[in-house]
């Protein structure tokens, strides 16, 4: 058998691999919407203002998330320039980090081979993946979380010395400040509720004891406070937008429209853990047999509490989300990681199999691709996708092949390192080929024409009627005026109506008198407005459009 995960130079050799390809192809595609470019924009605002307290979207105050990952992307900006890899490096490091510390946290609880299991596997489980190349809040909450609970793993176990268990529980402490800025309470509520249930179950009562609590909460707000602070006493109206209404209001109520089927999470758990998915129940059961672990501190119990109370919580919660889910993949890489390790051969058996079928159903997906076509003349772009999902089955097909032949082989290792090469592989393929789709979802072939209108002079006026593209507005490089449209900013508009236009009634007077006066304006309109408005005698010429949207001017 051969011990891969003994040879440092392989292990460090295939981390740097990694890290080199997730970053590299952050440039390789356009920024998708909504998120995207919702938080590439926000950044791009608050670089270009100076203003780092105030967070804002499109020139209106936008208190939905706390400042984390805007801080982190205007931090970019200001350092490398605006740009695409600039916008997702960030996350591509939250991804990164994310992967190197539950790797070192699985040497450190469980010994080498399972740390080396444990970032493999996270570092090709598709959502991870996914999440680390997408420019959202979700993954940086995620980092941030997995910092304040491998610190905890690490800190707890039964042979941490005092200052270990000291230095390391700060480090929980300040990950858990981390997650608030990144995402507000919810970075304080899941790792709390993960150590109450945690407790419960094991009875080990004197785990509070443990937990540097002075210590620990003086840098927990030296960390958090400071920003909500100076934000409040800056915009008074923030305090009870941000911790009633996105928090208890989204969690209890139904009004942003944000629900799901119930069981929403356990199948997006199931599809996030590809091609880990063959051994999942396995490895979940593994951590419930908690009376199995020797010593105080049960690692496995925790991280099986870590998984579950994720997903109960948001179960129970009216807002449902896909990126609620991405914090509990560490916890899963280190249970799948431990089942690799002391599971049946059978169990590796199936998840290469299951790797193996995946890949040979992508294969036989590829002539049913154009069906995806929601628009007219996008069956084109999926014609393009096709080569891509093609190779990304291939590679599946022939990972999972080989991944059998080395189980039956007893190569433990070798299995475990072929299956992630061959998951990481399949994702950058499917992410790098979707561009051709990306660039038409966020407008980008619309540019080039707006461009040469006047859009991005600061001198003309564009609206954007009944819609907001949050891409185009990053591209542009400027905020637009919003028409007849309220949704995420009804709260900023409320704070600053100056800055839309509640009618389209109102909007084609002023388009009107903008034309009137020889004043340049440009609207982004979704198509069907165009013919109403040329049928209500409305001055405009068609600068560019597509399916999804149409640029006018006035001259």
């Amino acid at each position: 058998m051969r011990e891969l995960h003994k040879n440092k130079t392989l292990v460090w050799t295939l981390f740097l691999a990694f890290a080199a390809v997730l970053l590299g192809v952050l440039k390789m595609r356009t920024l998708v919407p909504p998120d995207e470019g919702r938080y590439a924009e926000m950044a791009r605002e608050m670089f270009a203002s100076g203003d780092w307290i105030t967070t804002r979207l499109n020139g209106i105050k936008y208190f939905e998330k706390p400042p984390l990952q805007t801080w982190m992307n205007a931090l970019t900006f200001e350092i490398f320039g605006l740009g695409e890899w600039q916008a997702r490096l960030w996350t591509g490091l939250c991804g990164l980090l994310g992967v190197g510390l539950t790797g070192y946290t699985g040497m450190r609880v469980f010994g080498s081979r399972v740390g080396f299991y444990a970032g493999l596997v996270l570092a090709s489980s598709l959502y991870w993946v996914i999440c680390s190349q997408v420019n959202s809040v979700d993954m940086s909450l995620s980092s941030m979380m997995t910092i304040a609970l491998c610190a905890l793993l690490i800190a707890q176990r039964d042979e941490a010395t005092p200052s270990e268990q000291r230095n390391w529980m700060l480090l929980c402490w300040a990950g858990m400040a981390l997650s608030v800025l990144a995402k507000g309470l919810i970075g304080l509520v899941l790792p709390g509720g993960i150590l109450v249930f945690y407790t419960l179950f094991s009875r080990d009562w004197t785990i509070w004891t443990r937990l540097h609590l002075v210590k620990g909460l003086l840098l927990f707000f030296l960390i958090a406070a400071p920003w909500f602070v100076l934000v409040g006493l800056k915009n008074p109206e923030q305090p009870h937008f941000f911790f009633i209404h996105e928090h208890f209001d989204r969690f209890l109520k139904k009004e942003h429209h944000r629900e799901a089927a119930w069981y929403v999470f356990f199948v997006l758990l199931a599809a996030g853990s590809v091609p880990w998915v063959g051994v999942l129940v396995q490895s979940l059961w593994l951590g419930a047999k908690r009376t199995l672990e020797p010593g105080r501190f049960k690692p496995r119990l925790m991280l099986l509490v870590w998984t579950a109370f994720i997903i109960l919580f948001f179960t129970k919660s009216n807002s449902k989300l896909p990126g609620y889910i991405v914090p509990v993949f560490p916890a899963v890489a280190l249970l799948v990681a431990n089942y690799l390790e002391d599971g049946s051969r059978r169990g590796r058996m199936l998840t290469a199999g299951l790797t193996a079928l995946l890949g040979a159903g992508l294969l036989g997906f590829v002539p049913f691709m154009l069906k995806l076509a929601r628009h007219p003349g996008e069956d084109v772009l999926y014609a393009a996708y096709q080569p891509w999902v093609l190779a990304a089955g291939l590679v599946l097909l022939i990972g999972g092949a080989l991944a059998m032949l080395y189980t039956r082989q007893m190569q433990r290792d070798l299995t475990v390192l072929v299956l992630a090469i061959a998951g990481f592989a399949g994702v950058q393929l499917l992410l790098v080929g979707f561009e051709p789709i990306g660039q038409v979802r966020a407008g980008a072939g619309l540019l080039p024409a707006m461009k040469a209108a006047g859009a991005a002079n600061p001198a003309t006026r564009v609206y954007s009627v009944g819609i907001y593209e949050q891409s185009l507005t990053f591209y542009l490089g400027r905020p637009v005026t919003l028409v007849d449209y309220t949704d995420e900013f009804a709260f900023g508009l409320e704070q600053q109506p100056e800055l839309g236009i509640p009618t389209i009634p109102a909007f084609l007077e002023r388009w009107r008198a903008d034309a009137a006066a020889g004043v340049t304006s440009i609207a982004i309109v979704r198509p069907e407005f165009v013919a109403e408005f040329q049928r209500q005698g409305v001055p405009l010429r068609v600068v560019a459009g597509d399916a999804r949207r149409t640029v006018i001017a006035t001259r």
